[in-house]
């Protein structure tokens, strides 16, 4: 789901990639607490927590640094499968009755591996983990949560598990001097 315009305005694509809708704007306003936690956390975080369409873009920009996130997990994780649970069945049939150096050599090559392997997905991701636009987009998704769930505590309608996404351990800080990315342009028909 890359095409911003592709979804319709009040949906957005959860981790799984399913479309969901938003829960408007008025739902969470007509709890005073949940209103009150948006114009506080929106006010630390310079940002409209009441915008649909401004909430719209957050999501999708969310979802965007998951797909980002995702394709590097899976690259990492199949290796990291291999050489971490591959290592006990290898270890069992063959490993266990080689002679002592063959043995040491195997786990030694084995934990550099795995250890080459971690570092290279963390360093491949550090750009994208330190960016601050990008953390600035994990952290109001952070707070937008809470918002949320300050609501449905207040008695709106709001399905248990919305926005449907996961947290960010690095979505704490907010960076003031970020630049925001602006929401692109529709474009017109082809030839136009």
């Amino acid at each position: 789901m890359g095409d911003y315009h592709a979804l319709d305005p009040g949906q957005f694509v959860d981790d799984q990639g399913t479309v969901h809708d938003m829960v408007p704007s008025e739902v969470i306003a007509a709890v005073p607490a949940a209103k009150a936690a948006a114009e506080r956390f929106g006010r630390e975080v310079r940002f409209d927590f009441l915008d649909d369409r401004a909430v719209h873009w957050m999501l999708f920009q969310r979802r965007q640094d998951t797909e980002k996130a995702g394709v590097l997990g899976c690259l990492a994780a199949i290796p990291l499968f291999v050489f971490v649970f591959g290592a006990w069945p290898f270890w069992d049939l063959v490993a266990s009755g080689g002679s002592r150096r063959f043995q040491i050599a195997f786990v030694v090559v084995d934990v550099l591996i795995v250890c080459v392997s971690s570092v290279g997905t963390y360093l491949a991701r550090r750009r994208s983990l330190l960016d601050p636009t990008d953390r600035n987009v994990r952290c109001r998704a952070r707070l937008y949560r809470k918002i949320v769930v300050v609501a449905r505590q207040g008695g709106a309608d709001v399905p248990r598990l919305y926005p449907y996404y996961g947290m960010y351990a690095s979505s704490r800080k907010f960076y003031p001097d970020a630049p925001e990315r602006p929401v692109p342009q529709r474009r017109g028909p082809i030839g136009r």
